[in-house]
């Protein structure tokens, strides 16, 4: 079974990729979701949370305070190393669940969509290849205010956040160029990608 990453800057078309491979037959696993869900109301993760952190890190509704959250962390490294030591474990765990009922299905390929692959640093010795969606800025900012109407300062600042695309595509065995490409020229990308991996 190929372990596929699959990352790519916001607006680079990666969900519509996605949206394609799974198509195909890959076994998706969604990093961001299945963090959502062990913090949301209900989670694993919450109670431990409280216990580390206080009830003022809880919202009313029993889920994660991720404002909150994301403000004490954003200014203290240990706070953050706590945070992760409860999330990571517990999301790796779900993870493994997800892949686990993959296998058993019998999926020849499984793409994990990790947007932040390249900054974590966490994932690439769990991956046989690193599949990257690319485009250049300008697209980038052109889809993304089309999408969410955001400024382009806003969508810049995102930008400066993420891996940069040189980043991005040093670390990639694939490369998806998604620039002036229609939706079928994309597909047809996609699907020749998915064909070296038994989809």
């Amino acid at each position: 079974m190929w372990r596929i990453g699959l990352t790519g800057g916001i607006g680079s078309g990666k969900s519509t990729v996605l949206a394609r491979l799974a198509l195909r037959g890959a076994g998706v696993v969604d990093a961001d979701a299945i963090s959502r869900a062990v913090t949301a109301v209900g989670g694993v993760a919450i109670e431990p949370l409280r216990v580390a952190f206080g009830s003022e890190f809880i919202d009313p509704h029993g889920a994660l305070d991720r404002v909150r959250m994301r403000a004490l962390v954003f200014g203290s490294p240990v706070a953050r190393r706590r945070l992760e030591s409860i999330i990571h474990p517990l999301v790796g765990r779900a993870t493994q669940a997800e892949v686990d009922s993959f296998i058993r299905e019998g999926r020849p390929c499984l793409v994990f969509d990790i947007p932040l692959l390249v900054e974590s640093g966490r994932w690439r010795h769990q991956l046989d290849r690193v599949l990257v969606i690319d485009c250049s800025e300008a697209t980038q900012i052109e889809r993304v205010q089309a999408r969410d109407g955001r400024s382009e300062a806003e969508i810049r600042a995102i930008l400066d956040a993420q891996a940069s695309r040189a980043l991005r595509l040093r670390a990639a065995d694939l490369v998806i160029c998604n620039d002036a490409l229609g939706l079928h020229a994309l597909h047809q990308q996609v699907d020749a990608v998915a064909a070296r991996f038994g989809l």
